[in-house]
């Protein structure tokens, strides 16, 4: 039915876990090592004998086409090795099956949960990645951050293919990491963002001396993308002015705002304003909150940024618009995160009872009830 594609490197404390969520649901599973020197390839034999080698040429791409290239389905589903599926019950595979004969021309999509610890408090993000497709029609594109694009050359998913969302979720821990190894990744992810956006952008201007504007305005297309990861390569490195720097150039582009990694793009930048002192400068959101403002994660950017510059009337206004939207992508921010704000806003103005009522809505958030205690030790 499927073939489940796994690269991997050194990853022996979560492969295990990873193929063994995969396993018992009758998935092919393939693996792919590109050079391991701990235990994980004696971890990989005890789910699957479909093991292949490949020698790292730093591109993750090519590693996943070769590991594609490898399935003996067509029909493919690339998981990282960082990312454990969820139970799946038997309904969910009867949708998974009908899904993909009915969706077999388009890319289906998993939901994965980002988990990791900030500030002492996990938190949470939701996304949808495009992850099963039909391995003769699509492949992958990009050095790092690589993309499901189509085979023929020019055309992108976003215009070309239908997605469709399939049942799959997947818990993914790749960014609940220690400074030291959030440092490493950060580096070997700029460089290859910048290695990739240095070809880019020699192979358009290649191209526009060569008469080629079509070919070279494909080309221009993928710079912007660029510029977002590495802004979110210096961002998750806690370097946000040098984030700011790249989300500034993505954005200058002329970009669909309804493209999940534009809209990402945004409101990105607004946190990396805000934390690195620009929050003044974050107040020109208000000039695109007409296109952004449609979400819960938007409006409580919103609300933090007029906080931050004590707007206070209108940070709250915010924060209560976002506690309308039923789902939300960072986990809160339509819920205790939101009612947190206010409530620290009505305790700075004095109003003790109004903040005592907006941390009780918190739940068992561990700053609210901290706040709490401290209002009632102090009355």
């Amino acid at each position: 039915m499927l073939s489940v594609c796994v690269i991997t490197k050194n990853e022996e404390k979560n492969i295990k876990r990873c193929l063994a969520s995969l396993s018992g649901y009758g998935f092919e599973l393939v693996v792919v090592d590109t050079g391991s020197t701990d235990g994980t390839i004696e971890a990989v034999r005890e789910f699957t004998d479909r093991l292949y080698q490949f020698e790292w040429c730093d591109d993750f791409a090519a590693a996943k086409n070769y590991a594609i290239s490898k399935a003996q389905h067509d029909l493919v589903l690339v998981v990282d090795s960082d990312e454990f599926l969820e139970p799946l019950t038997d309904i969910d595979l009867k949708k998974l099956k009908q899904l993909i004969n009915q969706e077999s021309a388009g890319i289906g999509r998993v939901r994965r949960r980002n988990i990791f610890v900030r500030d002492g408090i996990q938190q949470e993000n939701r996304e949808w990645l495009n992850r099963i497709f039909d391995r003769r029609k699509f492949h992958y594109q990009g050095r790092i951050h690589e993309q499901v694009v189509l085979r023929k050359a020019g055309q992108k998913p976003e215009k070309e293919a239908k997605t469709w969302l399939s049942p799959l979720t997947f818990l993914h821990t790749g960014y609940d990491l220690s400074p030291e190894e959030k440092e490493r990744k950060a580096k070997r992810n700029i460089d290859l963002l910048e290695k990739e956006l240095t070809y880019i952008t020699a192979k358009q201007e290649e191209l526009q001396k060569k008469n080629k504007p079509v070919e070279a305005a494909e080309l221009e297309a993928q710079i912007p993308y660029l510029l977002y990861q590495l802004g979110k390569s210096y961002y998750m490195a806690g370097k946000s002015a040098q984030a700011c720097e790249y989300f500034d150039r993505g954005l200058r582009f002329d970009l669909n705002p309804k493209l999940e990694y534009v809209i990402d793009m945004v409101e990105t930048y607004g946190y990396a304003l805000l934390n690195s002192g620009q929050e003044q400068v974050a107040l020109s959101f208000e000039n695109i909150y007409q296109e952004f403002g449609i979400s819960a994660d938007f409006q409580f950017l919103m609300g933090l940024i007029y906080m931050k510059n004590a707007r206070f009337d209108q940070a709250i206004s915010e924060f209560k618009k976002a506690l309308v939207w039923p789902e939300c992508r960072s986990v809160g921010v339509n819920s205790y995160a939101a009612n947190y704000n206010i409530g620290v806003i009505y305790e700075c103005l004095g109003h003790f009872e109004e903040a005592k009522e907006s941390y009780q809505k918190c739940g068992n958030y561990e700053p609210a009830k901290k706040r709490l205690q401290l209002i009632s030790d102090g009355m």
